[in-house]
């Protein structure tokens, strides 16, 4: 009988440490990931490829020239890096994003003298369809704000408009001011203010529905429900302490990354708040201590972890009846 009960248990174990259907088959970075490239050391924002779904675009705060880094999710290793042409030294760099015809937006809009630069900039450019080291003709733009110069380093890119919202960078809160209809390369692009965000903002995405707008700082998050630029906020959003700069959605909308800043730095992932079952949001990422399920694989280990107890008392059960016969 012990050869049949062997064959049972190795079985049981199988089962119980297997990875579930839905991670298994989910987008690549979906579990976070370890952004490998030694010239990645500021990583000051993160937007997921459209184009090619499982790549993440990346750069640094300050580089020696206007540069972004495509990592593959699944390796961490940097798979293109692009030079942007057309646009001049970038001062800040603090926020990347992808909006409608994968075109891809970089904000140039940090100010690391408290806000006093009279005029910061965005650079747009086509995704490049093809993934390797080259160089994209962008477009710049030149952004002032209606209420006078800020720090930021928040951006988002309405997935369905391509209008681009900004946050400023305050202790106290700041405010999401939204940019013209359509960008314009000539003259200057005045942002608004419109309503309180109640958060020292770092970063902001979009999930890819355009419903939801999630905005991260150091200490924590909160998620928004758009609601056509009057946004509501819903719930927190728990993130790893630290220098914490960067926030996207997969393209399916079901988790939420959050990227740090330094060397080798982790991309830590949790379910999207407010999506539920349908993928458009996520579920219960609320906290804010950095205690939240954002470890990557975390989900797996609970799942292997039940299947291994139930392996156990199974085993444990049939070796009560063998010993019976």
């Amino acid at each position: 009988m012990r050869r049949p009960l062997a064959l049972l248990a190795a079985a049981l174990l199988v089962g119980a440490f297997a990875v579930p259907a839905s991670a298994a088959d989910g987008v690549p970075g979906s579990d976070g990931f370890t952004i490998e490239d030694p010239r990645i050391t500021e990583s000051s924002g993160l937007a997921a490829s459209r184009l090619h779904p499982g790549v993440y675009w990346t750069h640094n705060d300050q580089d020696n020239g206007p540069y972004l880094y495509a990592v593959d999710g699944a390796t961490g290793e940097t798979v293109a890096r692009v030079a942007l042409s057309g646009v001049g030294r970038p001062r800040d760099v603090e926020a990347i994003a992808v909006g409608p015809g994968n075109r891809i937006f970089v904000g140039d809009i940090g100010d690391n003298l408290g806000g006093t630069w009279p005029y910061v900039w965005i650079y747009e450019l086509p995704e490049p369809k093809e993934l390797k080291d080259q160089t994209v003709k962008a477009t710049q733009y030149v952004v002032k704000y209606a209420d006078g110069a800020r720090d930021a380093e928040s951006m988002a890119v309405h997935p369905k408009t391509g209008r681009v919202y900004l946050i400023d960078k305050n202790e106290d809160g700041g405010h999401l001011y939204e940019g013209p209809a359509k960008l314009s390369a000539s003259g200057t692009n005045v942002f608004r203010p419109t309503v309180p965000v109640d958060l020292w903002a770092t970063d902001a995405a979009f999930s890819p529905d355009g419903k939801s707008l999630a905005v991260r700082g150091y200490l924590g998050g909160i998620w928004y429900d758009w609601n056509g630029g009057k946004i509501q906020r819903k719930d927190r959003i728990s993130v790893p302490l630290g220098q914490g700069e960067s926030v996207t959605y997969t393209t399916d909308g079901a988790k939420l990354l959050l990227g740090m800043e330094g060397a080798n730095s982790p991309v830590r992932a949790q379910d999207a708040p407010g999506a539920g079952s349908s993928g458009g949001g996520g579920s219960g990422a609320s906290g804010g201590d950095g205690s939240g399920s954002d470890v990557p694989g975390g989900d797996t280990l609970k799942v292997g972890a039940a299947g291994l107890v139930v392996a156990c008392l199974a085993l444990f059960g049939l070796r009560r009846l063998f010993r019976r016969r």
